[in-house]
């Protein structure tokens, strides 16, 4: 995917990297690349103008940053405002150090209140151009789309692994004022492995959905999650699904060489595979989608604009939890009052698929896990809510649960019927706990 350029075609806007960075001056809002587009090597290059003293009080608003802004090596340098915890950031939002942002609402060609509309800089890693001076974003177009026309300064690092799609995956040279060749790679932070018990329970839940809640003809949207983002290959069977989606994971790219996903039947983008981002792909699946105009990508706040979503017909989104109360609620982000995540879209896109015709709103999850901090098996069905916990899906929203137990029906349901269902789908080790508790919060 190594894209060969002319360097003199940037003519004088190639730069050194001290040379480009040193528009950023104290007390600005600078606005970077969300998430496994993190532009690493501009990061690196302002934070050790940060460790050197140059700078102070500078606002990064960084979405579901991959990079260490609350590094104490410069501290007091930095401010991260930020949607998304990340292994990262994840112990200084949880100290209090950084600014959480809880975004849920999206709009086309907008950054959400809280995060600046037009920052002073904003640092991105695009394409090498090409003949007519177009670079790409790559796997993610993300917000880039809409800050590289409104931030006052745009760096770019030149990324020339970096694979083109149809859609509004391009800037014009033209809009950027500094270009510097990346020393790193952009990418994912990658977490532990799944254990081998993690792995059978996904399977059986993507089995579950593929055969169970997915009908031929569908459009799917599937969170990035653990669970979620595994049913894509389980769906070999099924017949001219569409994809409409915030993120394209894994899995996709081959159903749309085999036919699979054809979009036939989409409401709106028909015959096309739409997202934001590509993410956590194989290099030989990025390099299926290179150039591939089936694939399109969009603006984040395009793709997750509720006003569009609810147009699908037959939409069936499907998303992770963390846990499930007996209920219905549905917490995604954290398993208290700390960030682990954040919302992302998950709550418009199981919107969408509530209010769809013909369509549905699907959350899966394995029934249990162990964490490593106690070693103690933890039922990931529960009574209530933690306090503090914060509700990423309403009940009222949730048609669907999926545990490797079964698929329990929420939508149309009492509370009593909901808790019912739910234990019938809890881990056994703990359903006689949630009996018991059933019956005393909700008269079971």
């Amino acid at each position: 995917m190594t894209t060969a350029y002319d360097p003199g075609r940037l003519g004088s806007k190639l730069v050194s990297l001290q040379e480009a960075l040193a528009i950023v001056k104290s007390g600005d809002v600078v606005g970077a690349a969300p998430y496994s587009c993190t532009p690493f090597t501009l990061c690196q290059g302002l934070a050790e103008r940060g460790r050197r003293g140059e700078l102070q009080q500078v606002r990064i608003d960084h979405p579901a940053s991959f990079f260490p802004w609350t590094d104490p090596a410069w501290a007091g340098s930095f401010e991260l405002v930020d949607n998304y915890a990340t292994a990262a950031n994840r112990a200084a939002c949880h100290a209090g150090e950084t600014g959480y942002l809880p975004v849920g609402r999206w709009m086309e060609y907008e950054v959400p209140p809280g995060w600046s509309p037009e920052p002073d800089v904003y640092l991105v890693p695009v394409s090498p151009p090409d003949a007519a001076g177009y670079c790409s974003f790559g796997p993610g177009v993300w917000f880039s789309g809409t800050l590289t026309q409104s931030a006052k300064k745009v760096i770019a690092e030149i990324q020339p692994d970096f694979i083109r799609t149809g859609g509004e995956n391009h800037v014009h040279i033209s809009q950027i004022d500094a270009f510097v060749e990346a020393d790193q790679v952009t990418g994912g932070v990658p977490g532990p492995p799944p254990n081998d018990e993690e792995v059978a329970a996904t399977d059986v839940i993507c089995n579950l959905v593929a055969a169970e809640l997915v009908n031929d003809g569908d459009t799917l949207q599937l969170g990035v999650g653990t669970v979620s983002a595994s049913v894509a290959p389980f769906l070999g069977f099924r017949n001219d699904l569409g994809i409409q989606t915030e993120l394209v994971t894994g899995g996709i790219a081959g159903l749309v060489e085999q036919g699979v996903v054809t979009g036939k039947y989409k409401t709106i983008h028909k015959h096309k595979v739409v997202g934001s981002a590509l993410v956590a792909l194989s290099d030989d699946e990025l390099r299926r989608i290179d150039g591939n105009p089936v694939f399109e990508l969009y603006d984040f706040g395009y793709t997750d604009d509720l006003r569009r979503l609810i147009q699908i017909e037959n939409f069936v989104t499907i998303n992770n939890a963390m846990i499930v109360d007996l209920t219905g609620q549905v917490a995604a982000e954290s398993f208290d009052h700390r960030p682990y995540t954040g919302v992302g879209g998950q709550t418009v896109f199981m919107l969408a698929g509530a209010y769809s015709r013909g369509g549905k709103s699907v959350s899966v999850l394995p029934s249990s896990s162990v964490p490593t901090a106690t070693g103690e098996r933890v039922s990931r069905i529960v009574p209530g809510l933690p306090p503090g916990t914060p509700v990423t899906v309403p009940r009222t929203y949730v048609d669907f649960v999926v545990t490797e137990h079964g698929i329990a029906e929420l939508r149309g349901k009492t509370v009593a019927e909901r808790a019912a269902a739910l234990i019938e789908i809890a881990h056994p080790d703990f359903r006689e706990e949630l009996r018991s508790e059933g019956k005393r919060l909700y008269a079971l």
